[in-house]
């Protein structure tokens, strides 16, 4: 099975009042199909510049970048435009979604961006929003939704063009732990039915403990990986 995503030697660093800021110290790093990672650290450890490479959103990186088995780290601008709208999908903190438009239409408009047609594009928004329990609420712009319903949308934008690969930043992290409970159950169902790779970043133990691996990043190093059928059967420590 194909690797979707190949970290290696990965490093990214800043000049501030004349010294150097080592953010990113050599990561290696995959993820396979169907497999969801959680990104596991403390503010300040590197996790929100990790999503930032990997989705392809600023340069400055050293080391190599492999996804879907291009080096995206070669790629021109309209190189990585053209695979960040075709291959990545983004589910974030704070939803971002467009107020002006309901639900389905902030669903349907990435697809069109795309090049689908607008009854594809509104079937498949149809179809994500009610797996995501908002059959009902379509229609609804976002200032008439939860929390957790906006942020159910935002989940269902992130996957309407089948991404290969889906970056989460703090996904549940505004949201109450039941809530976030719901919406993670259901982002992962529809990111396994999809047959893409998920990278989730999160300070959340307990919701990194329900994840297949665990990267747990200090300082800009990953310092631990644990594989969590493995700590489920009993074989390792404790996150």
């Amino acid at each position: 099975m194909n690797d979707i995503l190949q970290l290696t030697a990965l490093t990214r660093h800043f000049e501030q009042g004349g010294a150097r800021i080592d953010v990113l110290r050599g990561i290696d790093a995959r993820l396979r199909p169907g497999e969801i990672v959680a990104l596991l650290g403390p503010s300040g450890s590197g996790k929100s510049t990790l999503l930032q490479a990997v989705g392809l959103l600023e340069g400055g990186f050293g080391g190599k970048i492999m996804i879907d088995g291009e080096d995206a780290t070669r790629f021109d601008q309209g190189e990585r435009t053209k695979t960040r709208r075709e291959k990545i999908g983004f589910v974030y903190q704070f939803h971002h979604l467009l107020p002006d438009f309901n639900a389905i239409e902030n669903v349907v408009l990435p697809q069109l961006i795309r090049g689908a047609k607008q009854a594809e594009a509104e079937a498949r928004a149809e179809e994500l929003l009610t797996r995501l329990g908002l059959g009902e609420r379509l229609h609804h712009k976002p200032s008439k939704l939860s929390g957790g319903e906006q942020q159910r949308v935002a989940v269902a934008r992130a996957l309407a063009n089948r991404p290969l690969l889906v970056l989460a930043d703090e996904p549940t992290g505004n949201l109450d732990e039941a809530t976030a409970d719901r919406v993670f159950d259901q982002f992962v169902a529809l990111v396994r039915d999809n047959g893409s790779a998920a990278l989730v970043a999160t300070h959340n133990e307990r919701l990194a403990a329900r994840m297949d691996r665990v990267l747990r990043l200090h300082e800009g190093r990953i310092e631990e990986e644990i594989i969590m059928a493995d700590l489920r059967r009993g074989r390792d420590g404790t996150l």
